[in-house]
């Protein structure tokens, strides 16, 4: 189990690093996307590239970070059920969710992905708009989300069969009954947050 959990360690910390990284893109984005309307406003002037590349910056930090999210534990859940069931039990579902919904939902996406990349690659895919971009940077986004994602669900399974098992203590951040944001609002309403 120790190998594993190294294992599950650089994994984390390649998508520790993509997801902190790519928020960056988010910020290029945004001056793109206001520089862009500026022009266009102040002198009637627009381009479909400038248009693209804010789609792909945008598709690229969903598909990259996507990872980063999961080892964070800040992908949306519905919390209906799960907030009344004991930390053994959420373990087990997260476990087995993960085992038998995540991992080969990422298999058949990266298996789909990679000739979906690879044919717009070889061919030099450009956009069918006027002034497009080529194609292939934003399907090779979502082949390498797909891939880190795979990794980081082979990472958090680790971790729960660790957990489980008593090998390993849950990690900070990981162990809450409710997202950060209400718990730190109710921690607020309680008095219990300084």
């Amino acid at each position: 189990m120790g190998s594993l959990l190294m294992l599950s360690r650089l994994i984390d910390r390649i998508n520790g690093f993509v997801g902190r990284n790519v928020s960056w893109l988010v910020l290029a984005a945004v001056l793109i996307s206001a520089g862009n309307a500026t022009i266009r406003k102040a002198f009637d002037m627009s381009s479909n590239a400038w248009l693209e590349v804010q789609w792909y910056l945008f598709g690229a930090v969903f598909m990259l970070a996507a990872g980063y999210t999961l080892r964070k534990n800040e992908h949306v859940r519905i919390d209906v059920i799960a907030g009344n069931l004991s930390k053994r039990t959420r373990d087990w579902i997260d476990l087995l969710g993960h085992f038998f919904f995540l991992l080969p939902f990422c298999f058949m996406m990266t298996y789909l992905a990679w000739p979906f990349f690879w044919r717009s690659f070889q061919s030099g895919e450009m956009s069918s708009n006027a002034g497009g971009l080529i194609i292939w940077p934003a399907k090779l986004s979502i082949l390498v989300g797909f891939i880190l994602l795979t990794a980081q669900a082979f990472s958090e399974i680790i971790k729960r069969i660790a957990i489980i098992r008593g090998d390993i203590e849950e990690e900070p951040g990981h162990d809450h009954d409710m997202p950060p944001q209400v718990e730190a609002a109710s921690e607020m309403k309680d008095g219990t947050n300084a």
